[in-house]
């Protein structure tokens, strides 16, 4: 979700995770495409080096010491649910909060 927001933000953007599901999620996709967002074309992968050596920041969300640690780099860490399993209604809240980390971040210097 954070990468499509960055995106649609004029952004680029990778996104992969320390334990990757076999697909996104369906309520998560519902819930994106509710807004516009269609993520059918995307694919969970594992988050590897190049992908942190790549990014100005590094976005985690709870990967903990599973995470490429690239010294000089930029981290945060959002503490956040994982939508997994989640009804639509906790995915819409998961969903917009992420939305509204990406338009902070944005907006900073």
């Amino acid at each position: 979700m954070a990468a499509a927001f960055w995106e649609r933000l004029g952004g680029e953007a990778r996104s992969a995770g320390s334990e990757p599901a076999a697909q996104v999620h369906p309520a998560v996709a519902d819930a994106m495409r509710e807004i516009g967002v269609d993520l059918s074309s995307r694919s969970p992968r594992r988050l590897e080096d190049a992908d942190a050596a790549w990014a100005d920041v590094v976005v985690t969300m709870g990967c903990g010491d599973a995470c490429p640690f690239v010294p000089g780099k930029r981290y945060i860490d959002w503490a956040l649910d994982d939508p997994s399993g989640r009804d639509i209604d906790a995915v819409r809240a998961i969903r917009d909060e992420i939305r509204r980390r990406v338009a902070e971040l944005a907006s900073e210097p």
